[in-house]
Protein backbone atom coordinates (compact mmCIF):
# COMPACT_ATOMS: atom_id res chain seq x y z
CA UNK A 1 0.00 0.00 0.00
CA UNK A 2 2.83 2.40 0.84
CA UNK A 3 4.44 1.65 -2.54
CA UNK A 4 1.15 2.38 -4.35
CA UNK A 5 0.75 5.63 -2.40
CA UNK A 6 4.32 6.65 -3.33
CA UNK A 7 3.65 5.76 -6.99
CA UNK A 8 0.45 7.81 -7.01
CA UNK A 9 2.25 10.79 -5.46
CA UNK A 10 4.96 10.53 -8.12
CA UNK A 11 2.31 10.36 -10.84
CA UNK A 12 0.55 13.41 -9.35
CA UNK A 13 3.84 15.31 -9.26
CA UNK A 14 4.52 14.40 -12.90
CA UNK A 15 1.04 15.62 -13.86
CA UNK A 16 1.58 18.90 -11.95
CA UNK A 17 4.91 19.33 -13.74
CA UNK A 18 3.14 18.58 -17.03
CA UNK A 19 0.53 21.27 -16.35
CA UNK A 20 3.10 23.89 -15.36
CA UNK A 21 5.35 23.04 -18.29
CA UNK A 22 2.40 23.03 -20.71
CA UNK A 23 1.31 26.48 -19.55
CA UNK A 24 4.88 27.72 -19.96
CA UNK A 25 5.07 26.14 -23.42
CA UNK A 26 1.84 27.81 -24.48
CA UNK A 27 3.01 31.15 -23.11
CA UNK A 28 6.30 30.85 -24.96
CA UNK A 29 4.60 29.45 -28.06
CA UNK A 30 3.59 32.94 -29.11
CA UNK A 31 7.23 34.01 -28.94
CA UNK A 32 8.68 30.95 -30.64
CA UNK A 33 8.62 30.64 -34.39
CA UNK A 34 6.48 27.68 -35.39
CA UNK A 35 8.52 24.98 -37.02
CA UNK A 36 7.32 22.04 -39.02
CA UNK A 37 8.83 18.61 -38.42
CA UNK A 38 9.55 17.05 -41.82
CA UNK A 39 8.54 13.49 -42.62
CA UNK A 40 10.50 11.07 -44.80
CA UNK A 41 7.56 10.74 -47.24
CA UNK A 42 6.60 13.63 -49.50
CA UNK A 43 3.95 14.86 -49.31
CA UNK A 44 3.65 13.69 -45.73
CA UNK A 45 0.30 12.28 -44.56
CA UNK A 46 1.12 13.75 -41.13
CA UNK A 47 2.04 17.42 -40.65
CA UNK A 48 3.40 18.25 -37.18
CA UNK A 49 3.94 21.97 -36.52
CA UNK A 50 5.82 22.67 -33.28
CA UNK A 51 4.34 25.72 -31.52
CA UNK A 52 6.19 25.47 -28.20
CA UNK A 53 9.09 23.68 -26.54
CA UNK A 54 10.16 23.92 -22.89
CA UNK A 55 12.60 21.92 -20.79
CA UNK A 56 11.19 20.57 -17.51
CA UNK A 57 13.45 22.02 -14.78
CA UNK A 58 15.47 19.42 -12.90
CA UNK A 59 14.37 16.57 -15.17
CA UNK A 60 15.49 14.85 -18.37
CA UNK A 61 12.19 15.77 -20.06
CA UNK A 62 10.91 18.46 -22.34
CA UNK A 63 7.39 19.56 -23.18
CA UNK A 64 6.65 19.98 -26.87
CA UNK A 65 3.34 21.39 -28.03
CA UNK A 66 2.34 20.87 -31.66
CA UNK A 67 -0.55 21.18 -34.06
CA UNK A 68 -0.82 17.80 -35.79
CA UNK A 69 -2.76 17.31 -39.02
CA UNK A 70 -3.38 13.80 -40.36
CA UNK A 71 -4.55 13.12 -43.92
CA UNK A 72 -8.02 11.57 -44.31
CA UNK A 73 -8.18 7.79 -43.82
CA UNK A 74 -4.43 7.55 -43.02
CA UNK A 75 -3.14 5.08 -40.40
CA UNK A 76 0.36 5.73 -39.05
CA UNK A 77 1.30 2.15 -38.09
CA UNK A 78 2.29 0.81 -34.66
CA UNK A 79 4.65 3.08 -32.77
CA UNK A 80 5.26 4.70 -29.37
CA UNK A 81 6.37 8.04 -27.98
CA UNK A 82 9.23 8.34 -25.42
CA UNK A 83 6.94 9.96 -22.86
CA UNK A 84 3.35 10.98 -22.13
CA UNK A 85 1.21 12.35 -24.97
CA UNK A 86 -1.92 14.39 -24.35
CA UNK A 87 -4.12 15.47 -27.23
CA UNK A 88 -7.35 17.28 -28.01
CA UNK A 89 -9.12 16.95 -31.37
CA UNK A 90 -9.66 20.34 -33.00
CA UNK A 91 -11.29 19.09 -36.21
CA UNK A 92 -12.20 15.80 -37.90
CA UNK A 93 -12.00 12.38 -36.27
CA UNK A 94 -8.92 10.79 -34.71
CA UNK A 95 -8.67 6.99 -34.50
CA UNK A 96 -6.54 5.38 -31.77
CA UNK A 97 -5.78 1.68 -31.23
CA UNK A 98 -3.59 1.03 -28.14
CA UNK A 99 -2.18 -2.48 -27.84
CA UNK A 100 -4.45 -4.49 -25.56
CA UNK A 101 -7.21 -1.84 -25.59
CA UNK A 102 -10.34 -1.46 -27.74
CA UNK A 103 -10.06 0.92 -30.69
CA UNK A 104 -11.64 4.33 -30.18
CA UNK A 105 -12.47 7.28 -32.41
CA UNK A 106 -12.21 10.75 -30.86
CA UNK A 107 -14.27 13.62 -32.26
CA UNK A 108 -13.87 17.41 -32.13
CA UNK A 109 -13.45 18.60 -28.55
CA UNK A 110 -12.54 15.19 -27.12
CA UNK A 111 -9.17 14.52 -25.53
CA UNK A 112 -7.09 11.65 -24.17
CA UNK A 113 -3.71 10.93 -22.58
CA UNK A 114 -1.53 8.20 -24.07
CA UNK A 115 0.70 6.70 -21.34
CA UNK A 116 4.48 6.73 -21.59
CA UNK A 117 5.80 4.41 -24.30
CA UNK A 118 2.36 2.82 -24.88
CA UNK A 119 2.45 1.03 -28.23
CA UNK A 120 -0.40 2.11 -30.46
CA UNK A 121 -1.59 2.86 -33.98
CA UNK A 122 -3.37 6.09 -34.84
CA UNK A 123 -4.84 7.93 -37.75
CA UNK A 124 -7.70 9.84 -39.27
CA UNK A 125 -11.10 8.47 -40.18
CA UNK A 126 -13.50 9.92 -42.68
CA UNK A 127 -12.97 12.26 -45.61
CA UNK A 128 -11.48 15.28 -43.83
CA UNK A 129 -8.09 15.56 -42.12
CA UNK A 130 -7.91 15.15 -38.35
CA UNK A 131 -6.41 18.20 -36.66
CA UNK A 132 -5.21 18.01 -33.05
CA UNK A 133 -3.31 20.04 -30.52
CA UNK A 134 -0.82 17.64 -28.96
CA UNK A 135 1.40 18.02 -25.91
CA UNK A 136 4.35 15.63 -25.70
CA UNK A 137 6.24 15.25 -22.40
CA UNK A 138 9.21 13.32 -23.70
CA UNK A 139 12.76 12.36 -22.80
CA UNK A 140 15.21 14.98 -24.05
CA UNK A 141 17.02 14.08 -27.25
CA UNK A 142 14.60 11.32 -28.25
CA UNK A 143 12.58 11.42 -31.48
CA UNK A 144 8.88 12.18 -30.95
CA UNK A 145 7.83 8.96 -32.67
CA UNK A 146 9.52 5.57 -32.59
CA UNK A 147 8.16 2.85 -34.90
CA UNK A 148 7.63 -0.68 -33.58
CA UNK A 149 9.13 -3.44 -35.72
Amino acid sequence: KAMLSHSLRGNAMLKKSLIVATLAALALGGIAIAQEVKAPVSPSPIKRTIIGKVEVPGANYEVITAIVEIAPSFKAGRHFHPGIVDFQVLDGEFWLARDGQPEKTYKTGESYEIPMKAIHNEGSTGTVPAKLVVTYVVEKGQPLVQPVK
